[in-house]
């Protein structure tokens, strides 16, 4: 084969190459931007004087305009093509970050967080189908890896950047976004240019349908993302105040590190566990999580920042391995032709996770105080997770032959 051949050959996988990377990008991003409020959220308790209640039901609002956003947009993008869905989703992510910056009282953080809601929901089964596809060599659980990674990352890298944006430069509830909206015109670029996909089809929408082949390994995978979720959740809410009233210092770069910290972790006990049987992984996570919930529990308890922190390391561990785990059993189960509704199916579960449980968390805080509402949280939680340890139809089932296991 002659130099050009092989040039003309290659140029293919290049530019499959460089728009699976984009779309790692663009789910990353796309996080990053729905997570930049977290360390802000007492500075707008103080300006616009709302209780922790008010800041659980504002992320809850965020989760109740994703759930309808995934339940439509993902198979809506199985129907007329990935580019159709993912460009509008960018653009409006930016119109929410514009809002938060404009920000002037209670209502625009409302409104701002149903705006990323949306945008995310339209995006995430849509990305992770798109990485499916565009992973250059057809590996299924390297997709599946770059796509836990960019979400934890996102997750992890929108609390910190806003923190130290916060504490250290000027304008900290304007310029994270500011920032936030730069960092989205690459992934427009990106975006446009995936291919246009499969010409568009009649579509309506209908109530999510799981494959009967895959229903127990969604369900089981399900319950479990649902818990990692959930400690996400808390994370994302009330731990920054926590950390805070612990530490007795209102530096926001503390605050926002402690959850780039947890999620920094996770996405290291992935990159640990590439390659190994999903169910393995997944089994290996439930007893890590379910471990750092309780030392964030003692942590409270003892007004130790060293043990939370080695609490965040713990649980964002378990955390990872059960996400990881999770995410590419659903993912080598779902059919091709269905790739995107399943998996917007699995991202409606672990999205519930990360809004319901928080709502009651902040209701206990009214009534109890943060510490004993975070911790009680705690103990529930790592008590479910070994619960789900020990089900026998998790753990001890035989495996089948068609049974995924990566």
């Amino acid at each position: 084969m002659s130099a050009d051949t092989a040039g003309h050959a290659n140029r293919p996988a290049r530019a499959t190459g460089w728009r699976f990377r984009g779309a790692a990008y663009t789910l990353l991003v796309l996080l990053a931007g729905t997570n930049l409020p977290t360390p802000l959220y007492r500075g707008y308790q103080r300006t616009f004087g709302f209780s922790p209640l008010v800041v659980t039901l504002i992320f809850a609002a965020y989760v109740a305009a994703l759930i309808p956003s995934l339940l439509v947009a993902g198979p809506l993008s199985d129907a007329v093509g990935r580019r159709r869905i993912l460009l509008p989703a960018v653009g409006l992510a930016a119109v929410g970050s514009l809002v938060f910056a404009l920000a002037g009282g209670t209502v625009w953080l409302f409104a701002a967080r149903v705006a990323q809601g949306l945008a995310l929901g339209a995006a995430s089964g849509a990305l992770s189908a798109v990485l499916t596809e565009l992973e250059p060599n057809g590996d299924r659980r390297r997709a599946a890896l770059v796509t836990t990674i960019a979400s934890v990352g996102g997750l992890g890298a929108g609390p910190l950047l806003s923190g130290l944006l916060a504490q250290y430069a000027p304008a900290p509830r304007v310029l994270p976004y500011v920032v936030e909206i730069g960092l989205l015109v690459p992934a427009a670029v990106a975006m446009a240019a995936l291919p246009p996909g499969r010409p568009a089809t009649r579509w309506r929408p209908q109530r999510p349908r799981i494959p009967a082949a895959m229903r127990r390994v969604f369900a089981t995978s399900g319950v479990a993302g649902f818990l990692a979720f959930a400690v996400i959740g808390l994370f994302l809410t009330l731990v920054p105040p926590y950390v805070a009233t612990l530490a007795g210092s209102a530096n926001l770069a503390l605050s926002g590190g402690t959850v780039t910290l947890m999620l920094g972790s996770s996405a290291v006990a992935q990159v640990v566990a590439y390659g190994r049987r999903p169910i393995t992984v997944r089994a290996a996570g439930l007893p890590l999580l379910a471990a750092g919930l309780v030392l964030l529990a003692v942590a409270g308890e003892e007004a130790s920042l060293p043990l939370l922190l080695t609490a965040t390391v713990v649980a964002g561990a378990g955390q990872g391995l059960v996400f990881l785990g999770s995410l590419t059993l659903v993912n080598n189960a779902a059919p091709a032709e269905r790739r995107a509704e399943v998996m917007a199916g699995f991202f409606v579960v672990i999205y519930l996770g990360v809004g319901v449980p928080v709502i009651g968390v902040g209701l206990l805080a009214t009534a109890t105080g943060l510490l004993t509402a975070v911790q009680d949280f705690a103990y529930v939680a790592a008590a479910l997770c070994l619960t789900v340890l020990a089900a026998p139809y998790l753990v001890r089932r035989p495996a089948r032959k068609t049974d995924p296991v990566a």
